[in-house]
């Protein structure tokens, strides 16, 4: 696609966005202070299919009406599910969704509970598809939350392209349109990278989860060369996994249904004893019961 259609696509999607949302004030917030960003774009530019449409927004007071509306809407359309909370990070100053924990009682229940997350995830997954014009909140972590019609709102983060883009690991992923002025910003970086299929790590909070994400890319035909690994090995080794909050925050984002049941596991572990620290083995060995 081209820039011309690429910005009149992403315009009229935020258009019927704005009209599903009930709230006013929550409305005209959106209206002005939104940011598309990440694969949605370079999906297009590539004639690939967009899986969804990532939102970030400009400032603090967005995020958070945003997040309180749809957290409201969905524990009225979700009754018997998880009620998710809003909170605020002193640490970091960010936004974030509390959301609470499934649960592991023993070794013996991880079969399980993976099969019931793997259940309901390809649930999640069957209604992302499933295009109802109702943009309704479907499923909700701590730093996002995913409505029906194919759009994530991101809440981890907020500001600029360019603040936010400092959490983005490749850079092929920073082209972005701004629902302020309908502008489409093409970045000469990210489109070098596109047309090579050349994954290039520019660095990012969290490597682990970049790592990780290189598998889609491999499968899907990209190139990455020993480079960009050693940056992002670099990265991870001034990290301490053994710490499960730093654990759990590094994989944010990546297999969800897999991942927080080894991290509600090592939990579940440290609340019986305080002394307890993730090692290598022990992860190996909870790694290989939930993954198979």
């Amino acid at each position: 696609m081209n820039r011309r259609t690429i910005q009149r696509i992403l315009n009229k999607k935020h258009e019927k966005f704005i009209e599903s949302i009930t709230d006013e004030t929550v409305k005209e917030l959106v209206k002005k202070n939104s940011i598309i960003t990440g694969g949605a774009i370079a999906s297009m530019l590539l004639g690939e299919t967009v899986k969804d449409y990532d939102y970030y927004f400009t400032d603090m007071d967005t995020v958070k009406a945003v997040a309180q509306y749809y957290i409201e809407k969905f524990i009225v359309l979700h009754p018997d599910s998880i009620k998710p909370e809003l909170c605020w990070d002193d640490d970091t100053g960010r936004v974030r969704i509390k959301v609470q924990s499934v649960g592991i009682v023993s070794e013996e229940d991880i079969e399980k509970i993976v099969t019931e997350a793997d259940e309901a995830n390809a649930e999640h997954m069957e209604e992302i598809d499933n295009d109802k014009g109702e943009y309704r909140p479907i499923f909700i972590s701590a730093n996002a939350i995913t409505l029906s019609d194919k759009v994530q709102l991101v809440i981890r983060f907020y500001g600029n392209a360019e603040e936010i883009h400092k959490n983005y690991d490749f850079v092929h992923c920073c082209n972005y349109w701004t629902s302020s002025n309908n502008e489409l910003v093409l970045n000469p970086t990210a489109l070098e990278s596109l047309l090579c299929k050349h994954l290039w790590y520019q660095g990012s909070l969290y490597p682990l989860c970049s790592v990780i994400r290189t598998r889609k890319f491999i499968n899907a035909g990209w190139y990455i060369n020993a480079g960009q690994y050693l940056k992002m090995c670099f990265q991870l080794s001034e990290l301490n996994l053994s710490d499960i909050n730093v654990l759990e925050d590094q994989l944010t984002g990546v297999d969800a249904a897999y991942f927080h049941q080894v991290i509600d596991y090592c939990k579940k572990r440290q609340e019986e004893d305080k002394e307890f620290k993730v090692t290598a083995p022990y992860l190996v060995s909870i790694i290989d019961k939930i993954f198979g």
